[in-house]
């Protein structure tokens, strides 16, 4: 019999949907030194054991359907054989964000919901290593995950963290290659600009912004966060101003940089006033490369007066390689484009020895959507997104495999991919 026949007798005669309640609970029973609780773990264990095992002798590969049905409802499980049917092999390394994918503000206390957390240990156990993937500082990462994870898994040799959206990688347990500091490859006329930018952004802010954000401790990136709730009204008056600061910021250390453009082209004028050459530029590239930013300015009035076209090709050729990120009410950032999440990657994977690599990319936001890109023309995996992404990533996941979960769920699409390496064990 074919896998979708076996797939549709397992749920129409088993009760899967109690076998799973007896799993989780299992899974996830909090450890306690109670023996009236650990009794009830027993019962329940013994129990979920008989199930599984009338499953094992009524099916060819039953251990497979077993594991299955404990896991996934009957949606998940059509959905995890039709991924495999589509791409006819396995994931073998899991690229995760993060914030607002593994975990979400506000639904899950912003902590990763302890079954996400059980179904990477699941996957680490059998053998898919494990790359976290986000714009958050290693220090950040490392200690969430440790506490999460657990040290032991950390530190296995099968997981990596890509921190500041790709500056560096962090694969503990490999030598020399454990921590890569991407950004020293950047030429200096780059790392200058960035070091400028560094040294002024706090100093130099208006009060309402050196008051209302706060530098996060990047080892390369320029990172404003603000000092409110993420997602609040204060949040988002204080970020949007901070990204037209830090536009400004950039366009002046670029034309510092770029021999002669700040006397060679004169001042240009916004409708609220003058403003100088390399603040122009840099208003005016940007609104052209990101509706997000665009939209933005406009709100703010604090659109530039000239033109994209307007921009002197060496200060454009220098914008064009590092991009100014917004995230609503949550940050505004000046990364390297250069160093985005696919070259961290990249690197990861190669530290990993993965040479074929065949990934799932979670994520929200356009820093994850490069790699989602990356994944889809490289043919080097499939694609999966909370229903609360930015548009341009929905767009591309529903384009393409249609994955997208509900804030606070990503367990549940976890547990399809899990399902997908189950399934294809079966000949």
């Amino acid at each position: 019999m074919e896998r979708y026949d076996l797939l549709y007798r397992l749920y129409d005669e088993f009760d899967t949907e109690t076998l799973r309640e007896y799993q989780d609970f299992v899974d996830l029973f909090p450890p306690v030194d109670s023996r009236v609780a650990l009794d009830h773990w027993q019962d329940a264990n013994d129990e979920l054991d008989r199930r599984k095992e009338e499953i094992r002798t009524a099916f060819p590969s039953g251990g497979v359907f077993a594991e299955v049905a404990a896991r996934a409802d009957r949606e998940s499980a059509f959905t995890a054989l039709d991924l495999l049917t589509s791409y006819d092999r396995a994931l073998n390394a899991l690229v995760l964000d993060v914030d607002e994918t593994l975990r979400s503000a506000g639904g899950t206390d912003n902590e990763i919901p302890r079954d996400t957390l059980h179904v990477l240990t699941e996957f680490h156990e059998a053998g898919v290593p494990i790359v976290i993937c986000t714009g958050q500082t290693l220090e950040n990462v490392k200690g969430f995950m440790i506490q999460g994870l657990g040290n032991e898994i950390v530190h296995s040799g099968k997981m990596s963290i890509v921190y500041e959206a790709g500056t560096g990688v962090f694969t503990p347990g490999h030598g020399s290659r454990t921590k890569q500091l991407l950004y020293e490859d950047l030429d200096e006329g780059v790392r200058s600009v960035f070091d400028e930018i560094r040294s002024r952004v706090l100093p130099d802010a208006p009060e309402e912004i050196r008051r209302g954000c706060h530098l996060q401790g990047n080892e390369f990136n320029v990172t404003l966060k603000p000092n409110f709730e993420t997602g609040s009204d204060r949040a988002e008056a204080v970020i949007d101003s901070g990204v037209v600061y830090l536009l400004d910021l950039l366009g002046e250390a670029v034309a510092t940089h770029v021999d002669g453009a700040g006397e060679e082209f004169p001042e240009h004028h916004t409708e609220d006033g003058g403003l100088d050459p390399g603040p122009a530029w840099a208003r005016a590239f940007y609104a052209d490369a990101d509706p997000e930013v665009r939209e933005v300015l406009e709100t703010e009035r604090e659109t530039s007066s000239i033109g994209v076209d307007d921009v002197p090709d060496p200060v454009r050729a220098l914008f064009e390689r590092i991009d100014v990120a917004y995230y609503h009410a949550d940050a505004a950032e000046i990364g390297s484009l250069e160093l985005n999440k696919v070259a961290g990657v990249e690197a990861a994977l190669d530290v990993l020895e993965i040479e074929d690599p065949f990934v799932l990319v979670m994520g929200d936001s356009k820093s994850d959507l490069r790699v989602m890109r990356w994944a889809e023309e490289h043919d080097t995996g499939i694609a999966a997104a909370p229903a609360h992404a930015s548009t341009d990533v929905l767009e591309h996941v529903m384009d393409t495999d249609d994955l997208v979960f509900e804030k606070g769920q990503s367990a549940s699409l976890l547990r399809t991919a899990f399902v997908m390496n189950l399934l294809a064990r079966i000949e």
